[in-house]
């Protein structure tokens, strides 16, 4: 039962149903126009051969009669094989001479009464004991506007009937076997289309949290199945690396929560163990209360990455671009004068575009304090200049570089370039600082861009744009 719910079979049937309508009606077209212009046809001859018996018809006393010449050439065997039967009646309708296979038709009484009023018409009879019909045309014969008589000539339909019979015959068989053979064909064009389909089935039963690996691999075929298919592998591929950038990201977390708590931990239990001095105390208790603003810093950031507070926050307003990115350097200046760093300003004036400025403070700054603490000596340059629709700013330093193999992944959550320390240095950021920027610069319609030779330095460049699209 389950097999006739499956969509190939749905698919064969409704295929074979669809043309056994389409043939049935056209196939009645076809018999039906067939017909029409069979018996049209076979009424034009009767017509016509009543038109030419009447012209040859001889005139004695007032009395027409059949011609010598017509009767003789009617009782010649192909004649006869055409099954033309005449009747010639006097204008009081009485039987004055037949002729023709059929002399003892039963001709209908109402079309000598139509043609007494001068109207030629058609009729159709069936013969006694016969399953054939008779076709009869009844005809006025007129002589110089007078009355002679009527003419009926007749002639069946056995040819004409045998002929739609077996035209109706090969309907009738023709068109079920050319539906059967549609709805086979068609269901085995839908098992073969459609056997991706079950393969894509298949692969997301074999699916797991725990096992993205699996993949379809069909050919590249350019249809939608094919297309449907790459899609498939394409998403089970961002799953698996979405799976495996969580996984990462909780261990990450669970590292740098489990080392100061642990410091802390250390800490406290060294001062509860004796006695110390106020100094010993004071300082153990600045320790933790610089651990502590750390982890609260940390959850903070984390909170606002993981509820995507950085997009909902964003309330766009006209920001001077330019005294906010000086602000910035102004603020900062001092902590690279203390590296003995020099930060070149190099920003144009008068840069505005649609943002938040706040957020903006939160990017510019750590990207530019990040630039002070990865460089040991020589310059950071801060540079802004504005495009026809895009403010590009480039922070420039000439630290240690980040090795090619690193670049992609510096924007990810807790990700460090030197991921072999172990100790808990609170100078050291948790990780989250180039998260942070990239999704301020995602929530402003902006990107960041990096580019880095190791050992010469590293360049970051903000894109954002004038205005923020609705």
């Amino acid at each position: 039962m389950k097999r006739w719910k499956t969509l190939r079979v749905r698919f064969a049937l409704w295929t074979a149903g669809l043309l056994l309508a389409a043939l049935m009606a056209f196939g009645g077209f076809i018999y039906f126009s067939f017909a029409q212009s069979l018996y049209t046809a076979r009424d034009n001859t009767l017509q016509l051969n009543a038109e030419q018996t009447i012209a040859a018809l001889d005139n004695e006393n007032g009395t027409i009669h059949l011609s010598n010449e017509f009767a003789t050439a009617n009782k010649d065997e192909k004649t006869r094989e055409r099954g033309l039967t005449l009747f010639l009646y006097d204008p009081t309708g009485r039987l004055l001479q037949s002729s023709g296979p059929n002399p003892s038709l039963s001709v209908p009484a109402a079309g000598l009464v139509a043609a007494q009023q001068g109207k030629a018409t058609f009729a159709t009879v069936r013969e006694t004991g016969e399953q054939n019909s008779v076709r009869v045309y009844t005809a006025p014969i007129l002589k110089n506007g007078q009355m002679m008589g009527f003419l009926q000539v007749a002639q069946n339909f056995e040819d004409l009937e045998e002929m739609l019979y077996r035209l109706f015959s090969l309907l009738l068989v023709g068109i079920p076997g050319v539906v059967i053979v549609a709805g086979v064909g068609g269901y085995g064009l839908a098992a073969r289309a459609l056997a991706p389909i079950d393969q894509i089935t298949q692969t997301a039963r074999r699916i797991s949290a725990e096992d993205f690996s699996a993949r379809l691999n069909l050919p590249n075929f350019d249809d939608e199945v094919g297309r449907l298919a790459a899609t498939f592998d394409d998403m089970l591929a961002r799953l698996e690396a979405s799976f495996r950038r969580e996984r990462q990201f909780t261990a990450n977390a669970s590292h740098e929560f489990r080392t100061p708590l642990a410091t802390m931990q250390a800490i406290l239990s060294v001062m509860t163990m004796q006695r110390r001095t106020p100094e010993e105390y004071e300082q153990a208790m600045f320790d933790l209360s610089e651990m502590t603003d750390r982890l609260g810093s940390m959850v903070e950031n984390l909170l606002r990455l993981a509820r995507g507070d950085v997009h909902k926050t964003i309330v766009h307003k006209t920001v001077d671009l330019s005294t906010l990115l000086v602000d910035v350097i102004d603020t900062l200046c001092p902590l690279a004068e203390d590296k003995g760093l020099i930060l070149v300003n190099q920003v144009l004036p008068s840069l505005t575009l649609e943002g938040e400025s706040d957020s903006l403070v939160r990017l510019f700054v750590n990207l530019v304090n990040n630039a002070i603490k990865y460089t040991e000596q020589g310059t950071i340059q801060i540079r802004a200049e504005q495009t026809v629709a895009t403010i590009h700013v480039q922070i420039t330093d000439t630290g240690r570089g980040i090795p090619a193999d690193h670049l992609p992944h510096i924007f990810e959550r807790f990700y460090r370039v030197d991921p072999a320390r172990t100790v808990y240095d609170t100078k050291q950021g948790a990780g989250l600082g180039l998260a942070i920027a990239q999704e301020i610069a995602n929530a402003h319609g902006g990107e960041i861009e990096v580019s880095s030779n190791l050992g010469k330095g590293t360049i970051f460049t903000v894109c954002l744009p004038l205005i923020q699209s609705v």
